[in-house]
Formats: C-alpha cells, sequence, structure tokens
C-alpha cells in the first residue's frame, strides 16, 4: 500500500481513532496499577508500562494480521469486532478499582502490562481489522497508540462524561471497521460483488450496532429511573 495513497491515510486516521476510543480503559488501569508509587516514579511507571504493553500488542497484532490471510478468519474477527462495540455503547461497568497497585516502581509496571495484554485484544482486533493486512500500518497505529493512552485518553473520557453521545461516535468507527472487515473476506467476493453493496452492508453494520446500543441504554436508564423511584 502507498503510503501517500488515500487508503493509507485514512486506514491510519481510522486507526488513531480506535486507539483513541479504546484506550480509555487502559488509560485508567495504568493510573490504578500506579496509584501507591511515589509522585516522582509514577511518570515512569506510566512510560515504562505503556511501552511494554505496546510492545506486547504489536506482536500480537503482527501475529494477527497473518492469522487474518487465512480464509474466513475476516469474518470471525468481523463479528467479534460487532460485538466489541456494540459492547463498548452500552458497557456502563464501573472500572475494577481493586487493580493491583504496587508499591514498587517494576511491580506496577509489571501489572500494567499483564493488565494491558489481558484488556488489549478489542485493540489489538480492531487494528489489525482496520491495516488491510499492512504490518507498516500496524507499527505506526501502534506507535501512536502510545502517547494517546498516556495523554489522550484522558481527554476523551472527560469529552465523554461531558458529552456522552460521543461514545456513539467511537461505536460507529469500530462497526465501520467491523463491516469492513467481513466485506472483505475473499470467500464472500461473490457476495459484495459491488461497492454498493459493500457500503450498504457497512452501513447496516453500523446503523444495528448504534440503534442496538442506544435502546439497550434506553432500557437501562428506564430501570434505574424506576428502581430509584420505588426506593
Amino acid at each position: 500500500m502507498d503510503i501517500f495513497s488515500l487508503e493509507f491515510v485514512t486506514s491510519l486516521l481510522l486507526i488513531v481513532g480506535i486507539d483513541l476510543v479504546l484506550a480509555g480503559d487502559n488509560a485508567i488501569v495504568i493510573g490504578l496499577a500506579a496509584r501507591k508509587l511515589p509522585k516522582q516514579q509514577q511518570k515512569k511507571a506510566v512510560i515504562w508500562g505503556t511501552v511494554g504493553a505496546v510492545v506486547i500488542r504489536m506482536v500480537a497484532a503482527m501475529i494477527l494480521v497473518t492469522l487474518l490471510k487465512i480464509p474466513g478468519l475476516h469474518l470471525v474477527g468481523g463479528l467479534l469486532l460487532i460485538w466489541i462495540a456494540y459492547k463498548l455503547i452500552t458497557d456502563n461497568q464501573q472500572h475494577d478499582e481493586n487493580v493491583e497497585a504496587s508499591p514498587s516502581l517494576w511491580g506496577a509496571v509489571r501489572t500494567i502490562v499483564i493488565a494491558d495484554a489481558l484488556m488489549g485484544l478489542d485493540n489489538v482486533l480492531a487494528i489489525s481489522g482496520a491495516a488491510h493486512d499492512s504490518y507498516l500500518l500496524v507499527g505506526l497505529g501502534l506507535l501512536i497508540s502510545v502517547p494517546i493512552v498516556m495523554w489522550g485518553s484522558t481527554l476523551f473520557i472527560k469529552l465523554i462524561e461531558k458529552f456522552p453521545w460521543v461514545i456513539y461516535v467511537g461505536g460507529a468507527i469500530l462497526a465501520y471497521t467491523a463491516g469492513h472487515m467481513v466485506t472483505g473476506e475473499k470467500f464472500l467476493d461473490d457476495v459484495f460483488s459491488s461497492e454498493i453493496l459493500s457500503w450498504g452492508f457497512m452501513l447496516l453494520v453500523i446503523l444495528i450496532v448504534l440503534a442496538a446500543g442506544f435502546y439497550r441504554n434506553l432500557y437501562i436508564a428506564t430501570l434505574k429511573k424506576q428502581h430509584n423511584i420505588q426506593g
């Protein structure tokens, strides 16, 4: 893929958006893991923990990009990403405050790396799907995720708190990536034989994810309201 092509630039921007959308939980875990350290060591823990986590993600993403060349895995990955997009919109659970907070620098770094590896499947899958089999895009995307995890995600969290609808934008980005993975599946070339069919399917996936997420959130909000009234 030509690095000066519109497709490359568009894919890179999509990966940056994915990083921003999915980095919030990881940034919070980093903060929780480093919270018992002295102030002067917290920054080091964040930096080294994030670097270690990104290296692990990069290896995992490179492996996944290779695996996605196997027939059928684009379809499986796309369907998984549709579920991840839905969960992003509807998951209102509080972050686990019991994340191990180590009093030592390297203990905190270890906690950050392990926690990120366990939580990072959604990010790795989304980036691999958006990279269109390009190892360069995967590498650039994950390198860009370093400052986003450390600084940008905090801004995104605040943005969501002020404008809750922004989370639906994130869901739409993931749903688009999922739809693109499905339509890019080789053995479905006959099904998506035209650009109109491909774009129509991707739009349908986005609409279904957003509608399902919206009505799920509305249902939960109604239940909470009824509970508060009864209480």
